[in-house]
């Protein structure tokens, strides 16, 4: 099952105003141990942006349920939603299912916007009510599946026993074992012809927490803090609505991502989501947990997935996929950028080389005073990569384009060898380095990880080596400042940071992603909060 045959909307990409485009609700869980809590946590839920709370009964101590209910209902800041979950269906009461149900009439009773029935007990719940439910009480029957997720017949079938019971609003919630497995609840939702929450728990399905809003959820869960979360995967209300411009997602929205595993440590959707909304283009960019690479592609094919960052450990399964490469790339081995074409063939760039030579030309000609229509100031220069991993590759390629004579470094001879022949140039060991300098004026590029967090006092090259060069770019950007580049910027060179490099592959994709000129000052200052 692809979500290539799901039909969207037109794309229409750009947001007049920032209007509100998405009518998927956002629903806060209300976890406290008393009535107290409870209340200031849906004030608190309020003022973050939720449409409405779900109470969570089952986490009360002592609860009096006519006492309980009538204050929880009349006096919640937001519309309620009442749940009083049992441990068999994933949660924490553990009682007479009797009285549980008679709580749950009464909710109904004392005026609660939305009650949560489960499927295996709606029957009996809908006998007991006979008909008999005030108007403006909307019953949610749901079903939760702590496994995986079904096939999509399967949840279709689920579906259609949940609607047989008479309920005004379907729940599904599974857990998702691959990323894949978000398709086929997005299948559901955008063809359900009644008002459904279709959620996929855990890490892998987060997505279908912040696209339900494209394919048409009634609502998605957002917690009040960060973390403290009722069920896995669940993100925070202040990132749906500030991190991923949940309101503003609609059918249209096109989906973007950096696509890696693990993939929770990156800063890429703080900078690209906030630079998507500044010029009003309607796209969302997502992190991705992809385990492979291909089954991704293949299952997510529609047009309005449209782009995609590439980082570890997936460079080069994504350029493995690829209909067509862009020439760098092809001689590197390994893309960092696929852009879905109209056609739907997937075009692959390396854009590590872009962002990096592009921050070394920069500090080049500020240093010069060079403008910018000479020519590459790299031309003619002498240009040592050290390291020869994927960076290593992308920076040796990237300087043999602008016409720099490439030296590469590395511990081992043979791998600098190998790099080497194919950019024309020469290779040393690092140890040789040290001893290195033919002539004055060298460009120096490390790409290597010595000097990174937490071993930040570590450098690749001794300072009295640095004298020779007149520019040193350093791939590292956790510290900003390291050892390599302090020494460099001591001895006299221009120095160029790795955050550099970040940055303009953020101006390279953003404009791939969106055709449009990147707002660079907004990608800059939103970098620098975020590092």
């Amino acid at each position: 099952m692809t979500l290539g045959s799901v039909p969207l909307a037109t794309p229409d990409l750009q947001i007049v105003g920032g209007a509100r485009r998405s009518s998927t609700l956002i629903c806060a869980p209300v976890m406290a141990e008393t009535v107290d809590q409870m209340l200031i946590q849906a004030r608190k839920a309020k003022e973050l942006g939720a449409d409405l709370v779900e109470i969570r009964l089952d986490f009360l101590k002592n609860f009096s349920p006519r006492q309980d209910l009538e204050i929880l209902i009349k006096q919640s800041a937001l519309p309620t939603l009442i749940t009083y979950r049992p441990k068999w269906e994933g949660g924490q009461y553990d009682g007479d299912e009797g009285k549980r149900q008679t709580a749950l009439r009464l909710a109904m009773e004392l005026g609660a916007d939305y009650i949560d029935v489960e499927l295996k007990v709606a029957h009996d719940f809908y006998n007991t009510i006979q008909g008999k439910k005030p108007e403006k009480v909307k019953i949610i029957v749901s079903s939760h599946n702590y496994q995986n997720t079904p096939s999509l017949e399967e949840i279709g079938n689920l579906v259609v026993r949940i609607q047989a019971t008479g309920a005004d609003i379907v729940k599904v919630a599974t857990t998702a074992v691959d990323i894949t497995d978000s398709a086929r609840v997005f299948q559901i939702l955008v063809h359900s012809q009644v008002p459904m929450i279709g959620i996929v728990m855990g890490d892998r399905g987060f997505i279908s927490r912040i696209l339900s809003a494209k394919f048409g959820g009634f609502l998605t869960f957002g917690s009040i803090e960060a973390g403290v979360v009722s069920a896995p995967g669940q993100p925070s209300i202040k990132d749906l609505l500030e991190l991923y411009n949940f309101r503003q997602l609609g059918p249209d929205t096109k989906v973007h991502g950096v696509i890696g595993n693990p993939i929770g440590h990156s800063k890429s959707p703080h900078l690209y989501n906030p630079a998507f909304k500044s010029v009003n283009f309607n796209g969302i960019y997502l992190p991705l947990l992809v385990d492979n690479v291909a089954n991704f592609l293949k299952t997510y094919s529609s047009h309005d997935f449209v782009g995609y960052s590439y980082t570890i450990p997936h460079k080069e399964a994504g350029f493995n996929c690829c209909d067509e490469i862009d020439p760098i790339a092809k001689e590197i081995g390994a893309i960092s950028c696929m852009i879905k074409r109209p056609d739907g063939r997937l075009m692959g760039y390396n854009v590590d080389y872009l962002g990096a030579i592009a921050a070394i030309e920069e500090g080049l000609r500020a240093s010069n005073g060079a403008s910018r229509v000479s020519g590459s100031p790299l031309a003619g220069k002498l240009f040592v990569v050290m390291g020869a991993g994927g960076a290593g590759k992308a920076l040796a390629f990237g300087g043999k384009e602008k016409g720099a004579r490439v030296v590469v470094a590395n511990r081992s001879y043979d791998k600098a060898q190998k790099l080497a022949s194919k950019v024309g140039g020469q290779a040393i060991t690092l140890a040789e380095l040290e001893n290195f300098h033919p002539e004055d004026g060298m460009i120096l590029a490390n790409t290597t990880s010595v000097g990174m967090k937490p071993k930040i006092e570590d450098t690749p090259l001794a300072k009295q080596a640095l004298k020779h060069y007149s520019l040193v770019f350093d791939a590292i950007y956790t510290p900003k400042l390291t050892r390599l580049l302090r020494e460099a910027q001591e001895s006299g060179a221009t120095i160029v940071y790795g955050t550099e490099m970040f940055i303009n592959q953020a101006f390279v994709q953003f404009e791939k992603f969106s055709g449009l000129p990147a707002p660079k000052q907004l990608i800059r200052d939103t970098l620098a909060r975020n590092t």
